[in-house]
């Protein structure tokens, strides 16, 4: 009575490795078992460092965002001022201010003048969006205040103001430098209102790491702002940061009910929420794409197989008639193709986070054989192309890779397990 083999026995595995390192005299398919690997591995590199890439601009995005800008924005509806003016600002802001940081979850709630006007050295001009905000809430901005890229003396800001990095770069200045700003809607006269001129010491330049803030942002004590936009006592929105800004429609009613019948809200996602839902999009496509290019290297391992089953047709009759099963036969060329595809995905995977870890020096490579720096902080945004290493990115790549592979093997194996032993011995 025979023995039934039991699955994936120790002779199946040595019979796989032999063919897989036959010789070409032997009959042997090496060279297509080299181009299947090498096909894996760089098709699972790139699915890792598009995923990591992918995840590291939104992370860094989305904590510029976080970083240098309000969670919500409360702002005005609008009022009638004494003078019969409709005005879109709070005649209260400490106090509602107040009421807000009182709430749960609130880390932060500030009074903010916002206004644009030109700024200039006496050479140069530029455009630029002024902030007005105490220095005790300028301190509290992560990527602007207490312990951000920054130089100068933030201790000094009630005596000047603070430059973005592409303000100051433009305009030719550092920290110490005068500049003027200017404001079209200034003093008021019987002729109209004459622009506000005002030269104001640069104490403090910093870098939040986002391109179009660093280009046009200036922060501006918010006593000395309220008095530039004639807005004493007032403020156009109250600034409120919250503990968890992933979840910020949550504390939307709340901070309503503290705010008046009058004020409305806006949100980080609704001022970014299109840009962020562009991008789901954008990384659902690249790894469809990049699906792709692994199931297009997957198939070569088919074709690598197909060849190695021709070539071994008078080696699976003899296996066969020595009393080899067919579930046999079909686990040793199994194993051909998923030793292939485990390789392949393991050297990719390697490859992938080793290039992702060091992502910067590579960049750096890169400017350094082009002469100049390809990547344009003009045009993406940030300043440095990011890559963070996320386990279930890995995963995800590490499973499709050896999904494809297992799959794509069973057709070819299949074929040799069904092959007529005296078909296969009928011309030897």
């Amino acid at each position: 009575m025979t023995q039934k083999t039991a699955p994936f026995a120790g002779f199946e595995f040595m019979i796989a490795w032999r063919y897989l390192r036959a010789r070409r005299a032997e009959g042997g398919v090496s060279i297509m078992t080299w181009i299947s690997l090498i096909g894996i591995t760089l098709a699972v590199f790139a699915l890792i460092l598009t995923l990591a890439v992918r995840a590291g601009f939104r992370a860094e995005l989305v904590d510029t965002i976080l970083g240098s800008n309000a969670h919500v924005a409360v702002l005005s509806g609008g009022e009638i001022g004494p003078d019969g003016q409709f005005l879109r600002s709070f005649d209260t802001p400490e106090m509602m201010a107040e009421a807000i940081r009182k709430l749960p979850g609130v880390t932060r709630a500030a009074p903010l003048i916002k206004g644009k006007l030109m700024v200039s050295d006496g050479e140069d001009t530029t455009g630029a969006e002024v902030y007005g905000l105490s220095p005790e809430d300028l301190a509290t901005i992560p990527r602007v205040g207490l312990g951000a890229e920054a130089i100068g003396d933030l201790a000094r800001f009630p005596d000047g103001i603070a430059l973005g990095s592409g303000v100051a770069r433009d305009l030719g200045v550092t920290v110490g430098d005068r500049v003027r700003l200017i404001a079209p809607g200034g003093v008021k006269t019987a002729m109209g209102s004459s622009p506000r001129v005002k030269a104001f010491e640069v104490v403090y330049i910093f870098t939040a790491g986002r391109y179009d803030i660093d280009a046009t942002r200036i922060y501006m004590p918010l006593i000395e702002a309220q008095s530039f936009f004639n807005k004493e006592g007032r403020a156009d929105e109250i600034e409120v940061m919250v503990d968890n800004p992933d979840e910020v429609e949550t504390y939307g009613q709340a901070i309503l009910d503290v705010s008046g019948p009058s004020a409305y809200l806006w949100t980080w996602k609704d001022s970014s929420g299109a840009y962020l839902r562009a991008l789901t999009i954008e990384d659902n496509v690249m790894f469809v794409i990049m699906s792709v290019l692994v199931l297009i290297a997957a198939m070569n391992i088919v074709s690598g197989l197909i060849m190695l089953v021709k070539n071994k047709g008078r080696d699976i009759g003899i296996l066969r008639t020595m009393g080899l099963t067919e579930g046999s036969v079909l686990r040793v060329f199994f194993l051909c193709g998923a030793f292939t595809g485990i390789v392949g995905t393991v050297a990719g995977v390697a490859l992938g986070c080793v290039v992702a870890i060091n992502i910067d020096q590579i960049m750096s490579f890169i400017n350094w054989l082009n002469g100049a720096d390809v990547w344009d902080p003009s045009i993406r945004g940030i300043y440095a192309l990011p890559a963070k290493l996320q386990f279930g990115d890995v995963m995800s790549a590490i499973v499709l890779s050896l999904g494809l592979s297992f799959v794509v093997t069973l057709l070819p194996a299949r074929r040799a397990a069904r092959m007529n032993p005296v078909e296969a011995l009928r011309y030897e």
